[in-house]
């Protein structure tokens, strides 16, 4: 702390990870990184919000047990959104007081925790989808609230547990920390921890969503392949055209809903492989770069917002709950859409689909 006082008052820029390129003299900050991240943390607290109370507006979206999971993720990612104030308010010299290491060591042990729970639930939603389309008859016995709400918080503890060694001086969980200059120069990645994380949390992860969804797309082309030969062997062509069309859109909700969240995996690996590549490669000592080391890190904590903005671009019940959540502010929208929807009322008998 004295000799960053010392630092200050010499004149010199602050520490940043970007360089001297990102640092205004004039603002005594560095620039780059500030809208970088505050841009980040403004996104991902709102986007996550916004899927938190859509969820409580849409009850539909409660019919798969995944809900629970994206719910878990919307609410580790808030905290995520929320916990990048730290580093926002030490670049805009409002934490000086704050013991550097002690504060960056704190954060950079909750973002970690944070995004392994992320990494924990996609896991799980990938496990049960796979219940689900291979043990159809027996999923409502597999999977009960109480072995869910158990699930969930295995994942919270199991979490929190694998980083801590990393307090007590075994390694360095991640880079988020690395704003502050004692994390970036101090706090060292050891290669046994970074195999320790990757061996029990990082490899299980990835191998477990890999193997799932690679068997549910193959049993869907399998029905798929099933459905086109009976219909060959055995319809006629119109009885066949009818009866196709049943059994494919029997199975298309379930089929939409796993590419949704196939998307939302997809997007979190596609976001967290330059970060883990990069924690590797540094780890064992053959590649270390301070700005590698910013843009990967924050690449990877930008996922925390990319949840939303899928849901609302593949999932129709979800946009039906956000066009519900924001309804009292467009109230006219709304009235105009009653009224293009009121013709087609028929009969005064219910809607079946209400009911689901």
């Amino acid at each position: 702390m004295n000799s960053s006082s010392d630092v200050n008052q010499s004149g010199s820029p602050p520490f940043c990870l970007l360089g001297a390129v990102g640092y205004s003299q004039s603002l005594d900050t560095c620039v780059l990184e500030v809208v970088v991240i505050l841009f980040l943390t403004v996104l991902i607290i709102a986007g996550n919000l916004v899927v938190i109370f859509v969820f409580h507006c849409a009850p539909l979206l409660h019919h798969h047990t995944t809900s629970h999971f994206i719910q878990t993720m919307a609410y580790a990612d808030l905290l995520v959104g929320v916990s990048c104030l730290v580093p926002s308010l030490s670049l805009l010299h409002y934490l000086r007081g704050l013991n550097e290491e002690l504060t960056c060591k704190a954060f950079g042990y909750m973002v970690s925790v944070l995004k392994s729970v992320s990494m924990a639930s996609l896991a799980c939603i990938s496990v049960d989808r796979y219940i689900a389309i291979t043990r159809p008859l027996s999923y409502a016995t597999l999977v009960t609230p109480c072995r869910l709400r158990v699930c969930i918080v295995l994942i919270w503890v199991y979490s929190a547990l694998i980083f801590l060694p990393s307090f007590f001086g075994w390694g360095k969980p991640g880079y988020h920390g690395d704003i502050f200059q004692w994390c970036a120069d101090s706090w060292k990645t050891s290669p046994g921890f970074s195999t320790f994380i990757v061996g029990l949390l990082y490899a299980p992860a990835a191998l477990t969503v890999c193997f799932t969804y690679g068997s549910i797309f193959r049993i869907c082309r399998q029905h798929t392949r099933e459905i086109t030969q009976r219909h060959a062997r055995f319809s006629s062509q119109t009885e066949g055209d009818k009866s196709e069309r049943g059994e494919r859109c029997e199975g298309c909700p379930d089929k939409r809903y796993a590419m949704v969240l196939f998307r939302i995996t997809s997007v979190f690996y596609v976001l967290w492989m330059p970060y883990i590549l990069y924690f590797l490669l540094e780890s064992a000592g053959l590649y270390h770069h301070k700005v590698a080391s910013f843009l990967t890190t924050w690449l990877a904590i930008s996922n925390s917002f990319c949840n939303c903005l899928i849901y609302s671009l593949s999932n129709s019940v979800f946009r039906k709950g956000l066009g519900r959540l924001f309804s009292p502010l467009f109230p006219s929208c709304l009235g105009c859409t009653d009224a293009k929807k009121a013709p087609a009322i028929v009969s005064p008998r219910p809607d079946a689909r209400c009911q689901v």
